[in-house]
C-alpha cells in the first residue's frame, strides 16, 4: 500500500470531498410534528402539547427530538427528548408548550433511523401560528391540532 504525507489542511479538504460525495441524506416523509390544544384531566386546564406522528408501516429507531424557540432578539433553553421506538402508525406526545412561546418560532429537529438508515428534518412552527383559531382535525391524533 502506497502512503501519502498529506498536511492537515489538504487532509481536512479531502476528508471533507469524501464526506459531501458519500453522504446520501435522505428525504423525509410521512413523519409530522403537531401542536395540540386539549384539556388536562389531571389539572383540570385546557394545555398546548406537542405530537410526533409516525406515518410510517415501518418503526422509527432511536428518535432524538430537539426542540428550541427563537426570534432575533431571544433564544430559549434546548429541550431533548429520546424515543427508543416509534412504532408504525403511532404518535407520542413529546412536550407541554407554553403559550408565551408561541410568540417565538418554535424548532424541532428529528432525528431517527428507520432500517439502519439515518433520517433528518427539521419542522418549525412559525411565530404567532400555534393560535385556536387556526386548529383542524388531525386523523392520526383524533385530536384538534395544527401540524408544522
Amino acid at each position: 500500500m502506497k502512503t501519502t504525507n498529506v498536511s492537515w489542511n489538504n487532509s481536512n479538504q479531502l476528508f471533507r470531498l469524501i464526506l459531501k460525495k458519500d453522504i446520501r441524506i435522505p428525504e423525509v416523509t410521512g413523519v409530522a410534528i403537531a401542536a395540540v390544544f386539549e384539556y388536562n384531566d389531571i389539572y383540570k386546564t385546557n394545555d398546548w402539547n406537542v405530537y410526533i406522528i409516525n406515518k410510517k408501516s415501518v418503526d422509527l429507531e432511536l428518535v432524538v427530538i430537539v426542540s428550541q424557540g427563537f426570534s432575533d432578539k431571544k433564544t430559549t433553553s434546548l429541550f431533548r427528548k429520546k424515543l427508543n421506538v416509534l412504532p408504525a402508525n403511532s404518535f407520542a406526545k413529546i412536550e407541554l408548550i407554553q403559550p408565551e412561546l408561541f410568540k417565538l418560532n418554535n424548532r424541532f429537529q428529528v432525528t431517527f433511523f428507520e432500517e439502519n438508515t439515518l433520517f433528518e428534518k427539521t419542522f418549525i412552527f412559525r411565530e404567532n401560528t400555534i393560535k385556536e383559531g387556526v386548529l383542524r382535525m388531525i386523523p392520526e391524533l383524533g385530536k384538534r391540532g395544527i401540524l408544522a
